[in-house]
């Protein structure tokens, strides 16, 4: 456990003393804030944990954070089940969220493909898409950063290849994104 949770502290003091990270947290922050600004909207999307990691933060932003305030337009693209399981059906599962972003996403607005690795293919697609229809791409990954890599404007790579650890750093650094762009808009 105490290694686990050293592992976990270690990641987060990589993080800390990479200033190209801290920089491309507050860039990412205001682009985001610049979208909400102009009436854009931020679409979300990831599998399994990430996809948890992606509504939470969706949710951070169309609720509420820190404090009571208007909602912003943020959605994660995962949470309709039933149009998940059609796309996945009819088409396939690497369709489900391009589709989605064809359907929601316009240029300007913003979307956020999160994935450890990278390579999550239906996040590839997503982002492929994105860029297709001029929307500004964020990618958050693990080291690498994957295929992602080269389709986003902005990737955060957490420096690991521990999916755990990558994911509890997404959550951190998707948290800090949240209360800037609260801060930005709304004091």
């Amino acid at each position: 456990m105490k290694n686990r949770i050293l592992s976990s502290i270690e990641v987060k003091k990589k993080i800390l003393e990479n200033e190209e990270i801290l920089s491309e947290i507050k860039e990412i922050s205001d682009v985001m804030t610049s979208c909400f600004k102009s009436g854009g909207k931020a679409l979300f999307c990831g599998n399994g944990g990430s996809a948890a990691d992606a509504q939470h933060l969706a949710a951070e932003l169309s609720g509420r954070f820190y404090f009571d305030r208007d909602p912003l337009p943020a959605d994660a693209l995962h949470c309709n089940a039933s149009f998940l399981t059609a796309v996945a059906n009819d088409y396939s599962y690497q369709e489900v969220f391009s589709r989605m972003v064809r359907a929601l996403g316009k240029k300007g607005d913003v979307l956020v493909g999160i994935s450890t690795s990278g390579n999550s293919e239906n996040i590839v697609k997503a982002l492929e898409t994105a860029n297709n229809l001029e929307m500004i791409t964020i990618g958050m990954t693990g080291e690498g950063g994957g295929k992602m890599f080269k389709l986003c404007r902005h990737i955060i790579k957490v420096p690991s290849k521990d999916t755990p650890r990558i994911q509890e750093a997404h959550i951190m650094i998707g948290h800090i994104i949240c209360e800037l762009i609260e801060k930005n808009i709304f004091s």
